[in-house]
């Protein structure tokens, strides 16, 4: 039994996760994590979710800190905090506002809870993985961001739509970086275990236009209803159980890439890792030409990005 704690639990995308992670039958304890300031609020939201948990017989010990020193005997810390994506605003925008924000925290982390899986959500999230690693000094296994596992998840469920097939028939992934420029891998989608360009129907799938639903969904959510929430609150869940569940799955997450695709690597991003109790391993994969060029130029941008990140962190230290 296990004890996840939720760093930026005032938040919508913090708060709401913790609704789901209860339902993780490993977890005994959640912990919710704020700024000072905020002591209400999460004494607020720790008694209405208790009243749920009430109401749904679950069994979870719920409290609440705004002491980071707290966080001592945490198996997974999900990081939500940080500034929130504006309608408009580029991921990339938030890079240097938030980097500050995780470093700090990550440097606490480390010191107190050294042994645990640290989950960033924050955005943009293949860079903030790779500060929160760095900060935290905590091993490349146990530091990991949601990066494209959402991402993969919507077009998993459009190919499903289109094809008019349960969502389960369908396997799929994107890799590379949480936004423009990720990159749908074709070549390892499939349907019912048929790979899809092999179905005569693939020809009309409008393929520009999944992805580029894909890469609006979080800006179109944002727009009409001020922030993404759910589906965010539900993939990290995921990646919570999969953990403390040593489940063994693979999954597309921001992780840090050594050189197990085609050669590329030394930077955080979305890659298909397997997942357990002990940590998060990309795993090595090949993909097809036009795949393997267009990940090369995700990667160079999330490199730059990181680069530029790291180099205005170094000279306020």
């Amino acid at each position: 039994m296990s004890r996840v704690a939720i760093i930026g639990a005032t938040g919508s995308v913090g708060c709401f996760a913790a609704h789901p992670i209860s339902e993780i039958p490993y977890v005994k304890e959640i912990l919710l994590v704020g700024r000072p300031g905020r002591e209400n609020l999460l004494e607020g939201i720790t008694r209405d979710f208790k009243d749920s948990y009430a109401a749904r017989g679950t069994d979870v010990a719920l409290e609440w800190t705004t002491d980071q020193q707290d966080l001592a005997g945490s198996d997974v810390i999900v990081y939500t905090a940080g500034v929130a994506r504006k309608a408009g605003e580029d991921r990339m925008d938030l890079a240097v506002k938030n980097a500050g924000i995780v470093a700090e925290a990550a440097t606490t982390i480390g010191e107190v809870a050294p042994s645990a899986h640290l989950l960033m959500i924050t955005n943009p999230v293949d860079v903030m993985t790779a500060v929160a690693l760095k900060y935290s000094g905590m091993k490349q296994k146990q530091v990991f961001g949601l990066g494209t596992h959402l991402d993969s998840m919507r077009l998993k469920s459009l190919i499903a739509a289109y094809f008019r097939v349960h969502v389960s028939e369908v396997h799929t992934r994107i890799i590379g970086e949480h936004g423009a420029s990720m990159v749908p891998l074709w070549s390892a989608t499939t349907l019912g275990g048929i790979r899809i360009c092999n179905l005569p129907a693939f020809s009309d799938l409008p393929v520009d236009q999944m992805i580029e639903s894909v890469v609006q969904g979080g800006e179109m959510i944002i727009k009409y209803k001020g922030s993404t929430v759910y589906g965010p609150g539900e993939a990290i869940a995921t990646l919570v159980r999969t953990v403390l569940g040593n489940e063994n799955r693979l999954l597309t997450v921001s992780a840090y890439l050594k050189s197990e695709v085609h050669g590329i690597g030394g930077v955080c991003i979305g890659v298909p890792a397997l997942i357990n109790r002990s940590g998060v391993t990309p795993i090595p994969i090949r993909i097809e030409p036009d795949e393997v060029k267009a990940f090369g130029a995700s990667v160079e941008k999330i490199r730059n990005s990181t680069d530029q990140v790291f180099e205005r962190l170094e000279k306020k230290e």
